[in-house]
């Protein structure tokens, strides 16, 4: 186990004031756009993007800004506030990471803190928002993290690929338990789990499989996927329901979680590559199509599909998660950004990155709060938004 404290590397980009959106040249520090989304009362701060966006982060860990401190605000000439806008702006705050951890995967912790998963040095990691401060726990020889969830336990689980195995971190010793996979499905190629309503945990499998893991008997199951190669995300619906994304084979499965048993669920457009999953809490799937770079949903009570492009000319729609308050929150490769999509109003809005390249893999979050592991940035993003209902 090793730490690192990033108090002074972690940066906070703040405005006092909204912004209405404009366009910055090359020598401004930041380029910021502060939007309110209607009848959710969501107000974000866009950190910039590009070089930009490193020369801000750079400006604030030099000057020490203290975690969780207002950083030196924008120009007066970017401030100016709409009349009815709310008094407070949320924000994007940039954690940096110990170098070499390459964050796949995050789950806020019950704690307060957020678990990655740091594919880069085969480690589980644990960000203090407060501090900045990071802690690593080797995961074994070979690791390679690629999902982490936190189970009905309170404890990270993790699919990790390069041990072939489920594994368990307990959150306060940092005991380290491996579930692996029976010896005749080796390099599976895992992914991403979820817990059913059982307490069962179903994993996929990008090399054709997806499997169910009790974890009181540690008794494992693993089935093959229709249409072979391609199981990616996964989720479960409130309703106790359990849906994945097959990447390559461009389809969403509907697991019977007693018979272990698929049902082949196809979106409208072909080949669309669904790569992730979510639920919101209508019950609905959220789906994101990364070949074509749309956001899908689909009703399981009218079996109805339906689909939107991404803004931009070449979207690449990787993650998808669903907030408490139904905002649809996507990462798209194309942009380098994070997008936000309103199902009631069909809107979308888009939030440039703070690293470039940034590949924000995976998205996870609690009330009020949208984590981004930046796997190419080397760090961890989050975006504070005021809860429905919140003055």
């Amino acid at each position: 186990m090793r730490s690192q404290d990033n108090t002074d590397r972690c940066s906070v980009l703040r405005s006092s004031r909204y912004a209405k959106p404009r366009a910055y040249s090359d020598s401004t520090l930041c380029r910021i756009v502060a939007l309110v989304l209607g009848s959710l009362s969501l107000t974000l701060l866009v950190a910039c993007s590009g070089s930009d966006a490193g020369n801000a982060t750079s400006a604030v860990a030099e000057s020490q800004t203290p975690v969780g401190r207002e950083a030196p605000s924008p120009p007066s000439s970017a401030s100016a506030r709409p009349s009815d806008a709310p008094a407070t702006v949320p924000a994007i705050q940039v954690f940096p990471l110990p170098v070499g951890s390459r964050p796949h995967d995050v789950a806020p912790a019950v704690d307060g803190g957020v678990w990655y998963t740091a594919q880069g040095s085969g480690e589980l990691g644990w960000l203090d928002p407060e501090t900045g401060e990071t802690r690593h726990t080797p995961l074994g020889a070979g690791s390679r993290p690629h999902g982490v969830i936190l189970g009905p336990d309170g404890a990270p689980w993790i699919t990790d690929g390069g041990l072939n195995a489920i594994v368990r971190v307990d959150p306060e010793t940092l005991e380290v338990d491996v579930f692996p996979l029976p010896l005749e499905r080796p390099n599976a190629n895992l992914n991403t789990a979820t817990f059913d309503r059982n307490g069962n945990l179903w994993f996929t499998g990008q090399n054709g499989v997806y499997g169910r893991l009790d974890p009181t008997t540690g008794v494992m199951e693993i089935f093959d996927a229709p249409g072979g190669r391609g199981p990616y995300g996964i989720t479960t619906t409130l309703d106790g329901d359990v849906y994945y994304a097959s990447l390559a084979a461009s389809y969403v499965g509907r697991i019977n979680t007693k018979t272990g048993e698929v049902e082949v669920l196809e979106p409208p457009t072909p080949n669309q590559g669904t790569r992730r999953v979510w639920s919101d809490s209508q019950g609905r799937v959220w789906v994101s199509e990364w070949n074509v770079g749309q956001v899908a949903v689909y009703d399981p009570s009218s079996g109805n599909w339906r689909e939107w492009k991404l803004p931009g000319k070449k979207p690449r729609t990787y993650a998808v998660y669903v907030d408490e308050n139904d905002l649809v929150w996507l990462s798209d490769f194309g942009a380098n950004a994070v997008v936000s999509f309103d199902p009631d109003s069909e809107e979308f809005l888009v939030f440039g990155l703070p690293s470039t390249p940034s590949d924000v893999r995976q998205i996870l979050g609690r009330p009020g709060e949208v984590w981004l592991p930046e796997s190419a940035g080397g760090q961890l993003v989050v975006v504070r938004y005021r809860v429905k209902g919140e003055r």
